[in-house]
């Protein structure tokens, strides 16, 4: 069976190109990891689960053994030293702490570990070298126990996020120094305190600025090119824009990455997340307390959630969509269990996914539409042993776990949510006949429902109560 042919948005060229890796034995990955100071929030949570899609499907297109995926961890930066400073703990205790926590978070989203995960400060010897190398060329000077990069060195500056002179200046947010040449000139190496981490190097004890950091971790561990480099859309500029001047000046090349892929920006219940409007949330939060609508969530249903908006749109994180993602992967382990009874077809047997699936995961990884089609070969799959096992291979595809619930009042609320989604699409089809069956089933159980609009977004809703 021929496999359908990777397209991928790139940022780089504003355009959905063709992948076509440097080396298809080799296929190379790099995306941005946390800067491991304090829990992990749920807008982190979206570039680690986009990217770990996008690995899954490199590793079905390409052999498991042909896909080197790196995230790195971010384990020196002011942010964390403020921090330990802050808790009154040690840093290496707070970097350590905190990077546990979000191993255990994105492990129970149904993410697969990255083949390698480099710390920052296991890289300062390259880090040294990319600057001795820029300075030698001309694109970085020493000044004050800091070196800068000399933007004005790199004349096509700016190709990635392109933006006017003016707006990168203000965006840049660097600070004013009597020992930059120039405005948009970015930190390398920096002078550390005594009660700062430090590194001894030809410009005196100090530590790397943030963007060094990738540039050098990258090159250690994929090469001085390799073929995707990921994370949010917030990391364009100037992270990113940062990242390609330095390793293309210290290498000679005319690209760092082929492909530079960005997903959105995420909001909750339509309003831009922050602790003063009381909204921010962490991975950690929603699958350990009831802070996020009253109740505890499952992995999956953040992982469904996430993945039902295409990745390069923004997405509104909302108690109703949990809701629904909730009840679609208990649905869907149910079926899972049934393939396994019925069929006796397990997860761990390899099965192939859904060739509709994979096509579509292969169009610049529409997971939306992805999952749609997985739920109506959910549906054949009840019956049918082929579509069984393409259901299982689908739900490994996208790294979904089902959720199989303990409570008796857990299994009904499922079962009378998914009545009511059937029926309501079959209310949208003016399905009469299917929509007045479904009442009817439900009013047998003792299940009354009533149908109205949401205030907010005039589509119809239906509410129901257990009539005693």
């Amino acid at each position: 069976m021929s496999l359908p042919k990777l397209r991928l948005y790139n940022t780089l060229t504003r355009s959905k190109e063709d992948f076509a890796p440097l080396d298809p034995a080799n296929v190379r990955m790099y995306v941005c990891g946390p800067t491991v100071y304090d829990y992990a929030h749920i807008g982190n949570a979206r570039p680690v689960i986009v990217f770990d899609v996008l690995y899954r499907l490199l590793r079905h297109l390409y052999g498991k053994d042909h896909v080197k995926y790196v995230r790195n961890i971010t384990d020196v930066d002011d942010k964390i030293n403020a921090r330990a400073a802050e808790r009154g703990v040690s840093i290496r205790d707070l970097t350590e702490e905190t990077n546990k926590i979000f191993q255990e978070d994105v492990q129970a989203l149904g993410c697969l570990e990255p083949d390698v995960q480099p710390r920052a400060t296991e890289h300062i010897a390259e880090m040294i070298t990319i600057i001795e190398r820029l300075i030698a060329q001309g694109n970085a000077y020493a000044a004050d126990g800091h070196v800068l990069f000399s933007v004005p060195s790199m004349k096509d500056y700016g190709k990635l996020s392109r933006r006017p002179l003016d707006e990168m200046i203000a965006g840049a947010r660097v600070d004013v120094a009597p020992y930059k040449k120039g405005d948009m000139d970015f930190v390398l190496w920096k002078p550390s305190k005594d009660n700062e981490p430090g590194w001894d190097s030809p410009w005196g004890r100090g530590r790397p600025g943030w963007h060094i950091e990738c540039s050098a971790m990258s090159w250690k561990h994929l090469g001085e090119i390799f073929d995707i480099h990921g994370g949010g859309i917030d990391l364009v500029f100037p992270h990113h824009e940062n990242e390609i001047a330095q390793s293309r000046c210290a290498f000679n090349h005319d690209v760092m990455a082929n492909v530079w892929m960005h997903n959105g920006f995420l909001q909750v219940e339509g309003e831009k997340m922050s602790k003063s409007l009381g909204n921010f949330v962490t991975i950690h939060e929603l699958l350990n307390t009831e802070k996020f609508g009253g109740k505890i969530w499952t992995g999956s249903a953040l992982r469904f959630a996430m993945l039902m908006t295409h990745y390069r749109k923004p997405i509104d994180w909302t108690t109703s969509g949990l809701e629904f993602a909730q009840i679609r992967t208990v649905d869907w382990a149910l079926i899972e269990k049934d393939a396994s009874e019925k069929f006796g077809i397990e997860r761990s047997h390899n099965n192939e996914p859904d060739p509709e699936i994979v096509s579509a995961l292969a169009d610049d990884l529409n997971t939306s539409k992805a999952l749609s089609i997985l739920y109506h070969l959910g549906e054949r799959a009840r019956h049918d042993s082929k579509s069984a096992k393409n259901f299982v291979g689908s739900l490994a595809l996208l790294g979904i776990e089902g959720f199989m619930p303990h409570d008796p009042d857990e299994d009904l609320k499922v079962s009378v949510e998914l009545s009511i989604i059937a029926r309501l699409e079959a209310r949208k089809n003016k399905n009469w006949a299917e929509s007045d069956r479904i009442r009817d089933e439900l009013a047998a159980m003792g299940i009354q429902l009533k149908d109205g609009k949401d205030p907010a977004t005039g589509e119809p809703i239906t509410t129901w109560e257990v009539k005693r």
